[in-house]
């Protein structure tokens, strides 16, 4: 990235969000992402003469949760058009899409700008589409491939203002609108399958100038590292220019990621002419003011929402909030556990260790875990309340958990495993410890004071795990400074 200071980049995003529903976003066609290719299509994807495409009501409905989800305002009349272009993958010659009418215009998203502070990212418009098919170069030496299965997949673009300044932030939207499509359950976000894709137009200007240099459009990006790495190089590579008093030229670029370049695609003189006009085939789609209150009351808890909510009520710390929320179905499963207990600092911390752990290691989703909430909280006020260590509940209640239905504390009972309160019997350990080690214990008072961890270690093993920590660490010191 550049570090002239004298310039400043403007970046507006583009996303494409491939919506999760059953059929087609104007035939029954299913999609299913891997299949066969040219396996998923009907004559009504395909343009045959005579048929007629229908909307998808779904769609309707997932574009406006979103919508409401950024705070956006609903059209309450949606207008289809048609988008004239010729391409290989696009079989009917145009695709359907919304122009004057777009389903939602405002509302923002949150993110963080380079000092921390939150920024306010505008949305412009919202609207529906389908997708195209997918040409394929790198099968055969001799010819470009045409799968039309992705064809009429259901889409929805966002638009946002000009408003983000750097490749971080720009990463950062990218990624807040990726978790915003998977808590709504509208999209699975997953860039590397199409999912989700992002155009980026990036343009340089002098700090304190009000109008805006020559943009340039970068496509082809499928994944949020490469956003951020293709916006790195393209505003280096636009400062540049201007440094050396080069002219920019208004074209659309590709990515390449292995060599971490922008490569000029084709250049745009004028305005491309799509011939946009009403879709004569699909009647507009009319939304009441009843629809929209029933979408929005079905909302499922938001990142934003739920973000303030452990940050606020719950008073964790930002890392410890960043990790739970980062998957939906982890945050919700938190804020029910805080529902059985108060401790929410030590829930946080099982769930993000202990928990995840396991999960990840066995790649399964937290849904897929057969212990719910209620009786994870009695491991964490087990925990809370000093009858059992971190230790003992991670490495040896948890994995018993996983196996029957009884709570923490009829395990820990069971096994002996509550803690040792007992200062005589603790006392007892740091006797056996010591006497073990005697030449350590002329060392520690020598002034090497690390060595308390040796001697802790042999205690938690000698009263196999069973010892208050904070009380044998009190009571170890005691003994060794005598």
């Amino acid at each position: 990235m550049s570090t002239n200071t004298k310039y400043e980049a403007v970046i507006g995003l583009e996303i494409h969000t491939q919506l999760k529903t059953k059929t087609k976003a104007y035939s029954g066609d299913e999609y299913i992402f891997g299949a066969k290719p040219n396996t998923k299509t009907s004559i009504i994807t395909l343009g045959h003469p005579g048929t007629l495409p229908r909307s998808n009501k779904k769609v309707v409905e997932y574009a406006v949760k979103f919508g409401l989800a950024i705070g956006g305002k609903i059209r309450k009349i949606n207008q289809y058009a048609r988008k004239n272009y010729f391409y290989p993958d696009l079989p009917k010659g145009y695709q359907i899409t919304q122009d004057t009418t777009p389903i939602c215009n405002g509302g923002n998203i949150m993110i963080k700008d380079k000092n921390g502070k939150k920024k306010k990212i505008n949305i412009t418009r919202l609207h529906m589409e389908e997708d195209a098919g997918k040409n394929i170069h790198d099968i055969d030496p001799f010819n470009s491939l045409v799968d039309l299965n992705r064809a009429g997949v259901p889409l929805i673009e966002l638009v946002t203002e000009p408003e983000i300044s750097s490749a971080d932030e720009a990463y950062q939207f990218v990624s807040e609108v990726r978790k915003l499509v998977k808590y709504l359950d509208i999209s699975n976000g997953n860039m590397e399958e199409g999912s989700l894709r992002c155009d980026a137009n990036i343009s340089i200007r002098k700090k304190g100038d009000i109008k805006f240099g020559t943009k340039v459009e970068i496509k082809n990006m499928n994944s949020i590292n490469n956003i951020k790495r293709a916006i790195n190089f393209e505003i280096k590579r636009q400062t540049d220019l201007l440094i050396n008093n080069q002219k920019i030229k208004h074209e659309t670029r590709s990515y390449d990621a292995v060599s971490n370049i922008t490569i000029s695609m084709r250049h745009k003189e004028k305005a491309n002419d799509y011939r946009y006009f009403p879709e004569p085939d699909l009647l507009p789609i009319k939304i009441s003011k009843e629809d929209i209150e029933r979408i929005k009351k079905n909302l499922p808890p938001l990142p934003n929402e739920l973000q303030n909510k452990f940050l606020n009520n719950f008073k964790l710390n930002e890392y410890d909030t960043n990790v739970l929320i980062e998957d939906k179905n982890i945050a919700l499963y938190f804020n029910e556990l805080c529902e059985y207990t108060n401790n929410y600092k030590q829930a946080a911390n099982f769930i993000n260790g202990t928990v995840k752990s396991y999960l990840n290691e066995n790649a399964i989703s937290i849904k897929k875990l057969n212990i719910n909430p209620k009786r994870i909280s009695t491991i964490i006020n087990l925990i809370s309340n000093g009858k059992i260590s971190n230790s003992i509940a991670s490495n040896k209640i948890f994995p018993k958990m996983l196996k029957d239905t009884k709570t923490a504390n009829e395990i820990a009972i069971e096994n002996n495993w509550i803690k040792e309160n007992d200062t005589d019997i603790i006392h007892n350990y740091i006797q056996q410890a010591i006497s073990k080690y005697p030449e350590k214990k002329v060392e520690y008072q020598n002034g090497k004071k690390g060595l308390l961890g040796l001697f802790m270690g042999e205690v938690m093993k000698l009263s196999k795990g069973k010892a208050d920590p904070k009380l044998a660490n009190k009571l170890l010191i005691l003994e060794l400074e005598k």
